[in-house]
């Protein structure tokens, strides 16, 4: 999969999403990581997670949206539960993304809205934990972008071809 991409919340104030989303975006090969305005507290994030992405992912703690850098030709992704917002299966991943989900307890603020070149939603009935949303986000991301063949036709497919077997010389 060519490009990069980060993983980021506006005012999480839970360790544990913040663990568990931060060991997902790690699981998912992102580049980095980061928070804006994050309540003092989800330091304990560290203990929450158990793969130590702290170690291997980069971690930005922007503490206002005014201090938000992200590198050149990225893309600023929201995720909100929004009408006007594209629905992900419809959406084509940009390359080079930042996706940033909202508050654990409310929406993306609208100066952040206003900052994203996209808005995206999970199309379901009602909102999800952060570190769910953020699961199903990477997840379409992988399979859009992974290089992965298209699905079968029928249930259960067809046996999976051998793509390592050789060829004869004849």
């Amino acid at each position: 999969m060519r490009g990069y991409f980060g993983v980021g919340v506006e005012e999480i104030s839970k360790p544990m999403n913040l663990g568990a989303l931060m060991r997902t975006a790690h699981a998912f090969g992102a580049s980095f990581f980061f928070t804006i305005n994050a309540a003092p507290k989800v330091r304990e994030a560290y203990h929450a997670d158990t793969s130590r992405s702290f170690d291997s992912v980069p971690y930005y703690a922007w503490p206002t949206l005014d201090e938000l850098r992200l590198p050149k030709g990225c893309a600023l992704v929201g995720v909100e539960l929004t009408d006007e917002a594209i629905d992900l299966p419809r959406f084509k991943h940009p390359a080079a993304a930042a996706y940033v989900l909202g508050r654990e307890r409310g929406s993306l603020s609208e100066p952040l809205q206003a900052r994203c070149a996209h808005i995206v939603r999970i199309p379901m009935k009602f909102c999800v934990n952060v570190a769910v949303a953020g699961a199903i986000l990477m997840y379409d991301r992988a399979l859009s972008l992974g290089g992965y063949p298209a699905r079968p036709l029928m249930p259960g497919g067809p046996p999976p071809e051998m793509s390592d077997k050789p060829k004869s010389k004849r």
